[in-house]
C-alpha cells in the first residue's frame, strides 16, 4: 500500500499527448433534456488554497444520473453496438434510431464497476430495451448496489476487488454479452478508448463555458485517476505549456503513480479499499496510459481524510460532492505548499459525482441532500 506523497512526473512529454476527440458532442447534445453541467465558482476553496480562483465543474447531475460517467458509457455503448450490429454510425447519432436496430437482438450489456460506470451502463441498457449484468467488488456499499438494481440490472458481487470484477466481466464476453468497460486489457482496447472520447463532451463544455463567461484560463487543473480514462480526457484538453495537470489517487490505490515511478504500468497489491471507491483500482488502463503518462505534471496520493476535508470544503461552496468527486480538490489541499500555489493561480477541478453514498456523505459532511429527481 502506498503512502501519502507527491511526485513530479518523470515521463512527461507533451508532444505525445493525443488531441481531444469531440465526436461525442453531437450525440450527447441530441439527448432530450441535455444541457451542460454548471461550472461553479468556489471562493471558500480558493481562500483555503490561497489562489485567485477555483472553478468546479459540478457533475452531481448529468443526463439524469449523479455522475459524469454516463458520458463515456453512452458513447462507448453506441459505438460498440453499431459495430456489433453492423449498423453505420450517423453523422449526428440519435439513441432512438439505435434502439430500433436492436429489435429482436437478445443482447446483454456487461460491465464491472465500483458504482458510477456500472450504473451508467445499466441506464443505457434500460434506454435501449436491453438487459444489463453488472459485476461489483465485495466491499461496495449497499446504496450503490441498490441503485444498480433500481436501474433493472442483474448484479453479481465478486469475491475480490475491482480488478477481480473486471476479470470476471471479461470472461462473460460472447455473441450475446457485450462488455462495456472503462478500462482496457490486451485485445480489448476500442471500447475503453471510446469511453475516453465520450468524456470529451465534458472537457469541451468547460472550455466553452470559460470562454463564454469570460473567465480566466486555468493554470492548475486537478484530475482524479482511477484506471485513467477520465484523467486521459483531462490531459488531452488541458495539458499545454503553462498549465499544470495534477493527477490524484488514493494512497490505497496509487497504481498510476506507482507506474510513473516504475516507468510502465504495474499492478499494486490488494486491497484497494479507500472510501474514494471510484478510484479503487490496482492497475491502470493501457489505452489511457500513454496520455496520462505524457501529460500529467505530477501525481499525488492522498488519504481518505483528505477527501473528507475536500467534501466539507466543497459543501461550504454549495457543491455536493461524493468521496471520489472531491478527490481532485483533495490532492491540491494536501499538497498546496509543495505545489507552490500562488495568488496568481486559477484552479480548475471536476467534482465527478454527487452524494452517491448518502450514508457516507451524512457521516462526513452532515445532512445529505434529498436525491434529485431522475
Amino acid at each position: 500500500m502506498g503512502v501519502k506523497r507527491l511526485i513530479t512526473n518523470p515521463l512527461r512529454d507533451l508532444a505525445r499527448v493525443r488531441p481531444v476527440n469531440t465526436a461525442s458532442l453531437a450525440f450527447h447534445r441530441a439527448w432530450p433534456g441535455y444541457q451542460p453541467t454548471p461550472l461553479r465558482a468556489a471562493p471558500h476553496a480558493a481562500a483555503r488554497l490561497g489562489v485567485a480562483s477555483v472553478l468546479v465543474k459540478d457533475e452531481s447531475s448529468r443526463l439524469g444520473l449523479p455522475s459524469f460517467k454516463i458520458l463515456g458509457a453512452s458513447w462507448a455503448t453506441y459505438r460498440a453496438l453499431c459495430r456489433h450490429l453492423g449498423v453505420a454510425e450517423s453523422s449526428t447519432p440519435v439513441l432512438a434510431d439505435l434502439r430500433e436496430s436492436l429489435d429482436s437482438h437478445p443482447l446483454q450489456l456487461v460491465a464491472a464497476t465500483d458504482g458510477n460506470h456500472g450504473r451508467a451502463v445499466a441506464r443505457m441498457a434500460k434506454l435501449l430495451g436491453l438487459r444489463a449484468h453488472i459485476l461489483v467488488p465485495h466491499d461496495m456499499v449497499p446504496a450503490r448496489i441498490a441503485t444498480l438494481r433500481e436501474e433493472g440490472a442483474e448484479v453479481t458481487v465478486v469475491a475480490g476487488g475491482y480488478d477481480d470484477a473486471v476479470a470476471a466481466s471479461a470472461a462473460l464476453a460472447d455473441d450475446t454479452h457485450l462488455v462495456i468497460s472503462d478500462t482496457s486489457w490486451p485485445g480489448y482496447m476500442d471500447v475503453p478508448a471510446w469511453v475516453i472520447d465520450g468524456y470529451g463532451t465534458l472537457t469541451q463544455e468547460i472550455i466553452e463555458q470559460i470562454s463564454e463567461q469570460n473567465l480566466p484560463a486555468p493554470s492548475v487543473v486537478a484530475a482524479q485517476i482511477g484506471v485513467g480514462a477520465f484523467a486521459a480526457a483531462m490531459v488531452r484538453a488541458f495539458s499545454t505549456e503553462g498549465i499544470r495537470v495534477v493527477g490524484v489517487e488514493p494512497t490505497r490505490a496509487d497504481c498510476v503513480l506507482a507506474a510513473a515511478e516504475a516507468g510502465d504500468l504495474v499492478t499494486i497489491p490488494d486491497p484497494q479499499d479507500s472510501i474514494m471507491a471510484g478510484l479503487n483500482c490496482g492497475t491502470g488502463s493501457p489505452v489511457a496510459w500513454p496520455d496520462v503518462s505524457a501529460g500529467m505534471s505530477c501525481f499525488a496520493a492522498v488519504e481518505d481524510a483528505d477527501a473528507e476535508e475536500a467534501m466539507r470544503l466543497l459543501a461550504e461552496d454549495g457543491i455536493v460532492s461524493g468521496e471520489s468527486g472531491a478527490a481532485g480538490l483533495a490532492g491540491l489541499l494536501a499538497f498546496s505548499d509543495e505545489l507552490k500555489l500562488t495568488a496568481d493561480d486559477h484552479v480548475l477541478v471536476v467534482s465527478t459525482e454527487g452524494a452517491t453514498d448518502p450514508v457516507g456523505y451524512e457521516r462526513i459532511v452532515g445532512t445529505c441532500p434529498a436525491p434529485q429527481a431522475i
